[in-house]
């Protein structure tokens, strides 16, 4: 696929999970007796990725969150090259979804952005009322595990077809555990299109839900291939486990590398 179709596959694909998931927390989680609480926006977060992994991976291998784009470059899963267009893509879905989620959310009587449109914060803007360092812990610890999830699953060993359900079973897992630690990140973009919104305090504490994130991707980039044994360089690989280009061959002994497409 050109860069130009893939990157507007993230755009539409990111826009989609910050749509949902955070549409979900601002609209319906505490809508009167019957909300549907953490639980149901944990589900919506896992559900936005799962739905548009199988919709849209063959197209852009479904990152939908620069912490993904980046562990998968880490672990050469992903060419270095295109990080820029996706990353830029990621971010402006992001943004756009917000605003659209901020217009339908205003339309109700006694709506306040003062609430933070599921913007992601720590201090006195985390739910729980979480410190920077458990917040910038939680980040860190919860990408890399995230990150983990989705190079293990799109692995060509693992089983081929399931790993959308890993992955979103996972991103579930991961708000279960810590919506009221940081309202949950593990994605930049997500973090950016509320936040921009909001402004504020929001954009204030930004970076924590750019740093954390990206340090934990880039630590399971390195650990992951040395930990599954990648000897070599893979091809870019979906988020249902299919090769995405060329792939490389291991040597063989009185053979040289050829390639399979």
């Amino acid at each position: 696929m050109p860069l130009s179709k893939r990157a507007a596959a993230e755009f539409l694909g990111t826009f989609w999970l910050v749509f949902g998931g955070c549409g979900s927390a601002v609209l319906a989680a505490a809508f009167p007796a019957v909300g549907i609480g953490l639980t149901g926006v944990s589900l919506a977060f896992g559900l936005t990725v799962l739905s548009m992994a199988y919709a849209l991976g063959h197209v852009s291998g479904g990152h939908l969150n620069p912490a993904v784009s980046i562990g998968l470059a880490t672990a050469r899963r992903f060419p270095a090259a295109d990080l820029a267009a996706y990353l830029v893509a990621q971010v402006a879905g992001a943004i756009m979804a917000a605003a659209v989620l901020y217009v339908i959310a205003s339309g109700a009587p006694g709506f306040d952005l003062a609430g933070g449109l599921a913007s992601n914060g720590y201090g006195a803007h985390s739910p729980g009322g979480y410190s920077l360092e458990a917040g910038f812990l939680a980040e860190l610890v919860l990408t890399f595990m995230f990150l983990v999830i989705v190079l293990g699953a799109t692995d060509r060993r693992a089983p081929q077809g399931f790993a959308p359900l890993a992955i979103g079973l996972g991103l579930t897992l991961i708000h279960l555990i810590a919506i009221p630690v940081t309202n949950v990140s593990v994605n930049p973009a997500r973090s950016t299109g509320p936040a921009v919104i909001v402004g504020g305090w929001a954009l204030q504490q930004l970076w924590l839900f750019w740093v954390a994130p990206i340090l934990g991707a880039v630590l399971a980039g390195a650990v992951y291939p040395w930990l599954a044994e990648e000897r070599r360089a893979s091809a870019p690989r979906d988020l249902q486990g299919k090769p995405g280009g060329r792939v490389p061959i291991p040597l063989r002994e009185g053979r040289q590398d050829v390639h399979a497409s």
